[in-house]
């Protein structure tokens, strides 16, 4: 999650490279009209074989690294950030420093063993974050688990010096209520400290350290030059009146989470702007004081969300695209019996000035390819892809691959580009969890696989080989708009 770091434009001879913006090597898209280029976007009929990869003709798979030792084939892979010329990989027994410097042929710079699910991640300067999810019996990297009805279990956040890519070292733990399931890095305005807005949810009564009804995020403030001070600095409910109470029922049949927290908060700072997903309900928040978020709109959709999962300005900050967890990650609903609609993701437009801006649904966007009924699939974490005059994403839809859409018209959103793998062996859970645009390529935590490295080489996304950032925390967004030459 993420603070989109101090922006350079690169127009280097590494940008620029007939290489790095070139066509593919089968098709000549760079000439194509826009009903042609859909033609080649088009999947191959019927669900690809086992562990067979398929993809459009615009997207190329450079690389893909399993999971290093010592994690084994258990370990689950999650999200991702990224500084220079590093990828940093969360998984849910601790994490990967990567070297994407030739992104052809990443390569392992260090792992560090630390469990706690589910170890959601981001980097600030020579900062990393974790977010542990499940009760430990103390803080430390060699904790084991404990029952969330023990007192004495441990579960929040954790900080580690990564000065030193070889030996990142971890240096402090902030202890937050019902753990730590995401959070976003908040920069606050005089750039000395960074606030982490911590989401999490899933009360119980008979946990000590996680009561209902946990209607809060959890603010952690940071000092940059002193982060072993790190604390707790409040506790900021967020839905007085109880949000969502939520509606039970099946994946197939449809069901409403009842809020209690959110999963997670996108931040957009230089605009003063937070968008919540939090379970039940989709929110708008102002964030002019960062320790102090303040409703401004607020939307449910009971008829096709069942949990509001993620959430994602566009470049302008005029709209918010919110994903639906349907099914908790672990169903099938890509397939024939869910349809269109559920399982999704929802656009809305932010309407109005100041107070009066509301969230205005305009459509639903949802993968066309079906995946079998083995297949975990639904809306999961992306990106915006900094193109030019368009609103462009990559996002992870677990086996259901990956899908590069256009929602530049937020009534008629489009996939441009793709890529999928068929089923895992033996009907296994997986897929990709994060797919994030960085510095040109497209970067893809699979869970089963590890680590993937695409190239999208499309006339509509040719600008974004041109923008360079320095940081990446998705979560935590910054405008592209000054990044490109002017003519």
């Amino acid at each position: 999650m993420a603070v989109l770091g101090a922006f350079a434009l690169v127009l280097s001879a590494v940008a620029m490279a007939p290489q790095a913006i070139a066509a593919p090597d089968d098709a000549d898209l760079a000439g194509l009209s826009e009903t042609q280029l859909s033609s080649q976007e088009q999947p191959a009929t019927g669900i690809p074989g086992v562990d067979e990869i398929r993809n459009s003709r615009n997207v190329k798979h450079l690389a893909n690294l399993p999971k290093p030792a010592p994690f084994t084939s258990s370990s689950t892979w999650s999200d991702l950030a990224f500084q220079g010329n590093y990828a940093f990989n969360g998984n849910y027994d601790g994490f990967v420093i990567y070297d994407v410097r030739n992104p052809r042929a990443p390569k392992v710079v260090s792992s560090v063993l630390c469990p706690g699910s589910q170890n959601d991640i981001s980097v600030k300067d020579n900062l990393l974050f974790l977010s542990t999810d499940s009760s430990r019996s103390d803080d430390s990297c060699a904790s084991t688990p404990l029952p969330a009805t023990n007192k004495d279990a441990w579960e929040g956040i954790k900080i580690f010096d990564i000065s030193d890519k070889k030996n990142p070292k971890y240096i402090k733990s902030v202890e937050t209520k019902c753990g730590s399931h995401t959070h976003t890095l908040v920069p606050d305005k005089r750039g000395k400290d960074v606030y982490v807005y911590v989401s999490s949810y899933s009360p119980n009564a008979a946990f000590p350290d996680c009561q209902p009804p946990h209607d809060l995020i959890s603010i952690v403030k940071v000092p940059l030059k002193d982060p072993t001070s790190a604390s707790l600095l409040s506790e900021t409910v967020l839905f007085p009146d109880g949000g969502n109470t939520g509606r039970p029922g099946t994946v197939p049949t449809g069901y409403v989470t009842a809020t209690s927290g959110c999963h997670d908060i996108t931040v957009y700072p230089s605009k003063d702007l937070a968008a919540g997903a939090c379970m039940g309900d989709g929110v708008l928040w102002d964030i002019s004081d960062r320790t102090k978020p303040r409703e401004i709109s607020r939307v449910q959709d009971d008829v096709n969300f069942a949990f509001w999962h993620s959430a994602t300005f566009n470049n302008a900050g005029t709209k918010v695209v919110f994903t639906d967890e349907l099914g908790g990650g672990g169903a099938a609903t890509c397939n024939e019996t869910i349809g269109k609609t559920r399982g999704a993701d929802g656009i809305y437009d932010i309407t109005g000035r100041g107070d009066a801006r509301k969230l205005e649904f305009r459509s639903y966007y949802k993968i066309s390819r079906t995946q079998a009924d083995t297949e975990n699939c639904v809306a999961h974490n992306g990106s915006l892809i900094p193109v030019q005059g368009r609103d462009i994403m990559v996002q992870s839809w677990y086996q259901g691959g990956i899908s590069i859409w256009d929602f530049t018209d937020s009534r008629n959103p489009k996939e441009i580009g793709w890529f999928e793998r068929g089923p895992l062996p033996n009907g296994s859970g997986g897929g990709t969890w994060s797919a994030y645009y960085y510095n040109g390529y497209i970067y893809s935590s699979d869970m089963a696989k590890g680590l993937d490295v695409l190239d999208i080489r499309d006339p509509r996304t040719v600008t974004g080989k041109l923008v360079r950032v320095d940081e990446l925390n998705v979560q935590s967004q910054g405008s592209y708009r000054d990044l490109f030459p002017r003519r």
